[in-house]
């Protein structure tokens, strides 16, 4: 959905590949959207045009990424309603400045800012003292934050915990390519999995209250858990895709050592 291709596709197409993909029937979305079954099928037809208000309407029930919404406006006949600064124009320099602030203060702990794709925008000093030994083909820009979490060549060697985590990940980059169908995303899903781990996917635990990054450091096991912050009301197609994961220490050894 978010491809080349998909401009070229008419609005009620986009629509019903849309609805189709959220595994919703027509009944469903117009329910959700209050508007008539007939009136829904003749816009994804192409035997009604939607009004603008309509597209951003069914945008809105569907949930669809701001990219998206644009990309559904345009194939209707409409401007786009969401900007797309890139990060480093002066209209994002509040952003830019939150974002700092958010790593800069979370220091001495790791911290790291990415887009969509999970590339590096930002990172504070801690996580980047944890980069040490990782192969210098992968932190060359854009650098992937989770090939260089789970390629050999990167922090895969020293994290005790690698099946785990690695599931961990993959489940959160599936869940993402759901919500976005981003084929782009797809790809690297395909790409991060046939990556060699010896260890296999374990069963989740329904006991356990978080899954930990457990990394090697040195001669010591660090223990890491992490939380996800986005921006609350972005009105950017940019700031809405960015992401920032703070990881803390799971127990007092780990904090010791990062404070150290």
């Amino acid at each position: 959905m978010t491809t080349a291709a998909a401009l070229d596709r008419s609005a009620g197409a986009l629509l019903r590949q849309w609805r189709e993909h959220r595994r919703l029937s027509q009944l469903e979305l117009s329910l959700r959207a209050d508007i008539s079954t007939r009136h829904l099928s003749f816009i994804e037809t192409g035997r009604s045009a939607p009004s603008r208000d309509m597209v951003l309407l069914l945008a809105d029930t569907l949930e669809l990424p701001l990219r998206d919404r644009n990309q559904l406006l345009l194939a209707a006949g409409y401007a786009p309603v969401y900007s797309q600064d890139p990060l480093d124009s002066p209209r994002l320099a509040a952003v830019r400045t939150a974002v700092r602030q958010v790593l800069t203060g979370h220091n001495p702990f790791p911290a790291v800012a990415v887009d969509r794709g999970w590339n590096l925008v930002e990172a504070n000093e801690s996580l980047l003292s944890q980069l040490d030994g990782v192969a210098a083909d992968l932190l060359a820009p854009p650098v992937n934050v989770l090939r260089v979490s789970l390629h050999p060549q990167g922090l895969a060697s020293r994290i005790v915990n690698l099946g785990e985590w690695r599931a961990h990940l993959l489940s959160r980059l599936r869940r993402q390519i759901v919500i976005t169908a981003d084929e782009s995303l797809a790809e690297l899903h395909d790409e991060l999995a046939g990556y060699p781990c010896a260890e296999a996917e374990p069963v989740v635990d329904s006991a356990d209250v978080v899954v930990p990054l457990r990394l090697r450091h040195g001669g010591a096991e660090l223990a890491l858990i992490s939380t996800v912050t986005t921006f609350g009301t972005p009105m950017d197609v940019t700031v809405a895709e960015l992401a920032i994961e703070s990881f803390f220490p799971a127990d007092a050894a780990t904090a010791a050592v990062l404070r150290g």
